[in-house]
């Protein structure tokens, strides 16, 4: 169905006749990636479609790589790292996807908002740069659980030190609150 995005910048360095070898692999392996890139999207986005619907989970398809943000909420209870029952079924929608990848990385990064730990969390979690790991490592595990292949995994806390909103509002500090699985090729 969309072959002819492999055959026209293909087709199109043929006709110069003026470019390496080199260059020409390289643009056949860029081509590729892309293809591969835009059907994970494709089915990221046909699997995820009810929870997208539902504002809670957001997929953007950048130049090298695929970002499926899930606000916390539907992985995780407030203050928790590890999964409920619903943040499972949400990421189990996406194994069929993410088990079929090789080839690529799958970095899970976990990041909260600014608001210090409550007394109650502080000994498992003192800081929240603790919080965002741990929940990062908990979807990494339950990823391999269900079949994906951990040479492809990586699990990254962030904290509060990359906030896509200010931290001074509820809807900042929700905006904030977040895990993002990010696919590359590798």
């Amino acid at each position: 169905m969309r072959s002819w995005k492999l055959a026209v910048p293909i087709g199109a360095l043929a006709l110069a006749g003026c470019v390496s070898q080199q260059t020409y692999d390289q643009q056949v392996q860029q081509t590729q990636k892309a293809v591969a890139l835009e059907q994970q999207y494709l089915a990221l986005n046909q699997q995820l479609r009810t929870e997208i619907a539902a504002d809670q989970v957001q997929i953007r398809q950048l130049s090298d790589r695929l970002v499926v943000t899930f606000v916390d909420e539907i992985l995780f209870a407030s203050g928790s790292a590890e999964m409920h029952a619903k943040g499972r079924g949400t990421l189990a929608q996406a194994v069929p996807t993410l088990a079929a990848l090789s080839g690529h990385w799958i970095s899970v990064q976990g990041y909260t908002d600014s608001e210090p730990i409550g007394p109650a969390l502080r000994g498992r979690y003192p800081t929240n740069w603790d919080l965002s790991a741990a929940r990062a490592v908990d979807v990494v595990r339950y990823l391999q659980a269900q079949g994906v292949d951990p040479t492809n995994l990586v699990a990254a806390g962030y904290g509060q030190y990359q906030p896509v909103a200010p931290n001074d509002t509820a809807q900042g500090r929700a905006k904030n609150r977040r895990i993002e699985v990010v696919l590359r090729v590798k």
